[in-house]
């Protein structure tokens, strides 16, 4: 299935490029977007207070928050109320916006729902001849002589064992004259890519984001209410160096929108993740945005920290990275889906240019691909020219000062660099080592006692899970794999040098210890991807299951 591009991922920064390339190239170029979700939206997760800007540069004749709602019936809610907080275990004060980084400032921007705009946008796309299939899950890049020109879908039909069913397909080949990675954080196809052309700068580091959606009692909600809070649970002193926070967002017409972000570089192997989560909950500060109400889904996802330290190569022969795949996430402004869409838009700019000046006559036009796809470079000098990495430039050296010296003395410092230098510090502080090697041994810590779940308010994890909506069939290749060279590391280094933290930050309970033995339970995967990420010396290979397998996702 020859395509003149295609487009692997169907989140804010792949639709935005599909959509871009059609207003720029009508039917002269074909267009295709996959997606291993069922159905598009279904895998998206994000906070999500969103910065129009982008979409506005895309759609400058459209109402997109009008249209939205009425395809979806999603509201995009003005924000109307900011608030900061930092939390103490019984108490909390605020931080006054005048002190707050000015990337926080969240006037004119939306609390949305991610899924559901990226639904619109699809449609958006459709319209405009784009060819969207959804239940395609991308499991091998094409590389010949050095030039990326496609992917293979997954096999489907495959027993556990490997076997073919009776309902056994083979996947397919899609090649394209160029193909875009839009596969968000941590991406499986991304990744290979990384590796394969040697694209890394740095390493990239990653947060755990865990978030509920929550009904509530009309009297109790505040339409637009924005708050965020640092401290209690994660940090208890302010030398603290558990990176992480929460959000919450009142999204009408009675949404309450909740979670916690943990740094993936925390040291404590006892820490869990979720179990956070649910006692934040309980604060004098929060519990009152949710009480009557009632959770109606759940869900995680990891998301690029490192910034523009660890923003890899873009460019390779035939093939893009864009958005969250490439690390383009603003953590302090706690912001990554306006850079996406940006990227979709500038990745669509240059594969525009690069594939209408070949003098080929295009895909659309003879079914098939005549010259080998170009290397198309125009995109890296896009990005460099452009606001995402003005942006991210500022911030260059936030994280790693919380990481080095701790809560407190990293807000000091984001102040400095927010305000005053914006990032053009003579000096440069970027992580050296991935999020696997800053758990530390066990035997420097306590196991954390959690309190029980009340059922109402905090909730055990199985429980929570099924309002992820998360499925898969149980007879197929487990897609959680131990790596060959390090089948030892789960029972003679995780389990009793760290005392198997996966069995603690899996946040599906993926991963369980039965006599000493590690079993994995990959039928409650979410694909949030922590576990390539944080398990010791990175023992797992993240892979994609049958397309269409995974959550279900309707309002994150």
């Amino acid at each position: 299935m020859p395509f003149d591009v295609l487009i692997v991922g169907g989140g804010p920064a792949g639709l935005a490029a599909s959509i871009k390339l059609k207003q720029l190239a009508g039917d002269s170029l074909s267009v295709c977007v996959i997606d291993k979700g069922s159905e598009i939206g279904s895998h998206i997760l994000s906070g999500n207070v969103f910065d129009p800007s982008s979409l506005n540069e895309l759609f400058p004749d459209k109402d997109w928050k009008e249209e939205v709602e009425s395809a979806t019936g999603s509201i995009a809610t003005p924000v109307t109320a900011d608030e900061f907080l930092v939390l103490t275990e019984t108490s909390s004060f605020t931080i006054p916006n005048l002190f707050l980084p000015p990337q926080l400032n969240n006037h004119g921007n939306y609390v949305i729902s991610l899924s559901q705009l990226c639904r619109w946008m699809a449609q958006q796309a459709e319209e405009l001849g784009v060819e969207i299939y959804p239940g395609f899950a991308a499991a091998d890049v094409i590389i010949e002589e050095g030039i990326v020109r496609g992917i293979r879908t997954r096999d489907v039909g495959l027993a556990k064992d490997g076997q073919p069913k009776p309902t056994f397909e083979p996947g397919v080949e899609l090649r394209a004259r160029q193909t875009l990675f839009a596969e968000g954080a941590r991406g499986s196809c991304t990744e290979h890519l990384m590796d394969e052309f040697n694209l890394r700068k740095g390493p990239q580091t990653y947060g755990l984001g865990i978030k509920e959606v929550w009904q509530v009692p009309k009297e109790q909600h505040r339409p637009g209410f924005v708050q965020h809070t640092l401290g209690w649970p994660l940090q208890s002193s302010i030398f603290s160096k558990t990176f992480g926070g929460s959000f919450l967002y009142h999204q009408e017409p009675d949404l309450v929108l909740v979670g916690v972000v943990v740094g993936l570089d925390y040291q404590n192997p006892y820490l869990n993740p979720y179990q956070e989560f649910q006692r934040w909950k309980t604060h004098p500060a929060i519990r009152p945005h949710l009480e009557g109400g009632e959770c109606i889904s759940y869900g995680a996802r990891v998301l690029n920290e490192g910034g523009y330290h660890s923003i890899p190569t873009l460019t390779m022969p035939g093939s893009l990275i864009l958005g969250c795949g490439a690390g383009f996430l603003n953590a302090v402004k706690i912001k990554g889906t306006h850079t996406a869409i940006r990227s979709g838009i500038l990745a669509a700019e240059a594969t525009h240019e690069a594939l209408t000046s070949e003098g080929v006559d295009p895909v659309a036009e003879t079914f098939e691909i005549t010259t080998p796809p170009p290397h198309v470079k125009a995109y890296q000098e896009k990005y460099e020219a452009s606001s995402i990495k003005s942006e991210l430039y500022e911030i260059r050296n936030t994280h790693e000062a919380f990481a080095r010296w701790g809560v407190g003395p990293g807000l000091i410092y984001t102040g400095l660099s927010t305000f005053i230098t914006k990032g053009r510090e003579p000096w440069t502080l970027a992580h050296n080592k991935i999020d696997a090697d800053a758990t530390a041994p066990a035997k420097g810590f306590s196991p954390i006692q959690y309190p029980a779940p009340d059922g109402k308010l905090t909730f055990d994890l199985l429980t929570n899970l099924q309002r992820s909506g998360v499925y898969h069939a149980e007879d197929q290749p487990i897609h959680l794999r131990v790596k060959p060279e390090l089948q030892h590391v789960p029972t003679e280094v995780s389990l009793p040098q760290y005392a198997a933290p996966e069995s603690r930050f899996c946040p599906a309970g993926v991963y369980e210890y039965v006599d000493e033995k590690l079993v994995i339970n990959s039928q409650n995967c979410v694909h949030c991807k922590c576990c390539g990420i944080k398990t010791p010396r990175e023992y797992i290979r993240w892979t994609v299951p049958e397309g269409g397998g995974g959550p279900q996702y309707q309002v994150m």
